[in-house]
């Protein structure tokens, strides 16, 4: 396996804390695979640094003091970055994580290049601890809320990161909960998910610093912080991110071969999409649209491409068009000659021209999109 895996510009990280009695058969393994491996010794205060001596072919980097293993891992990707490495796998020193799985992943790097493979472990084997099965549970749901991917084990400590995206990102983290950061911000940054089937074992003796009482109030403040985060932005933008690359009109086309939706809903979609993208709610749009989206069970992908009709190019033809058809409901409102000299105070002493404008704007877009959508999809239902 040795040259096989010399070819890939990747190295092991073995964050470790206190796990002497652990630690030497994992690192035994890894000296059968790779020489590329690095040690993040996090102020082990027991026989751990004198195993580490053994294997003098690993960088070993070294913590006076506890810094928590959020810590540990962020050094080790600043290091991995710093020597040129392109993926780092990281993988528990407490013995729970086969090193034999490591061409596993590996063969999944070659594959899907840029994605972050995540072991995913049988959680429902007999030995795996109920609070372990249940955290892992627990993370799986918080994680697609925040990002909408599903994962089978999103708790696993056997994972191989792309550093590329990692190099250009401040984490807020330092304990358990960054192995939650790092992978809903990789996932906000549209990195692909990769779940590969790995072995798991758990033993009477396993040595663990998890403190559930500390570290699982920890992680539900995160989760609570990155809930909000992805409703107000990130989501609406991850789905917009992922629908508008290249080749737009053919996905298009394909989402709307593909859904099963009547062409009513999926017209409708359309033309949700068109109204709140005009509607007077800026900077909230796409929010909106994906919330009223889903209480309707609606195509949020069609919803969220159409609500994105805002973009700068249109945005000053839709002033335009609301000025105009709020012109015949106020007093004294501005008109076309003054448009060459509109400006943010112009609009603002016209405020209202603008909402009761854009929001008969909104219905019109909205119920055109939706006819015109139905026109075209209604034929093609029936054949």
């Amino acid at each position: 396996m040795q040259p096989e895996v010399d070819t890939l510009t990747y190295c092991v990280l073995v964050p470790t804390y206190n796990n002497g009695p652990k630690i030497r058969p994992v690192l035994e393994k890894l000296s059968m695979y790779t020489d590329n491996v690095i040690v993040i010794n996090d102020g082990a205060t027991d026989d751990t640094p004198e195993i580490l001596k053994e294997f003098p072919e690993f960088e070993i980097l070294t913590h006076e003091v506890n810094q928590g293993k959020g810590v540990a891992l962020r050094n080790g990707f600043d290091r991995a970055i710093e020597l040129g490495y392109d993926y780092a796998i990281t993988i528990d020193s407490d013995g729970q994580h086969d090193p034999d799985d490591l061409p596993k992943l590996l063969k999944a790097i070659g594959e899907n290049p840029g994605a972050v493979i995540m072991g995913s472990r049988n959680m429902a084997q007999a030995d795996v601890p109920s609070k372990s099965s249940f955290g892992n549970k627990f993370s799986n749901f918080w994680f697609w809320a925040e990002t909408g991917i599903s994962l089978p084990d999103t708790q696993t400590g056997y994972r191989a990161y792309p550093l590329e995206p990692i190099s250009k990102k401040k984490w807020i983290t330092s304990k358990f909960e960054f192995e939650i950061e790092v992978i809903v911000r990789l996932a906000w940054s549209n990195v692909q998910f990769v779940p590969v089937p790995v072995s798991v074992k758990y033993e009477e003796d396993r040595i663990t610093h998890f403190r559930m009482v500390r570290d699982f109030a920890r992680i539900s403040v995160l989760n609570t912080f990155l809930v909000f985060l992805a409703l107000i932005f990130f989501l609406p933008r991850l789905m917009i991110m992922r629908f508008s690359v290249k080749n737009s009109r053919k996905k298009i086309k394909e989402e709307f071969k593909k859904h099963k939706d009547s062409p009513g809903k999926m017209a409708f979609s359309v033309g949700l999409g068109l109204f709140f993208g005009i509607f007077p709610v800026w900077g909230f749009q796409m929010l909106v649209a994906f919330g009223i989206a889903s209480v309707f069970k609606l195509n949020r992908i069609i919803v969220l491409f159409f609500s994105n009709i805002s973009i700068p190019p249109m945005v000053p033809i839709i002033i335009f068009v609301s000025f105009l058809c709020g012109a015949p409901f106020v007093a004294d409102p501005v008109r076309f000659e003054d448009f060459k000299h509109l400006n943010m105070d112009s609009i603002y002493e016209q405020l209202v021209q603008y909402v009761i404008g854009s929001v008969l704007f909104s219905v019109l877009a909205g119920g055109l999109g939706t006819l015109i959508t139905y026109l075209i999809l209604k034929p093609f239902k029936k054949g």
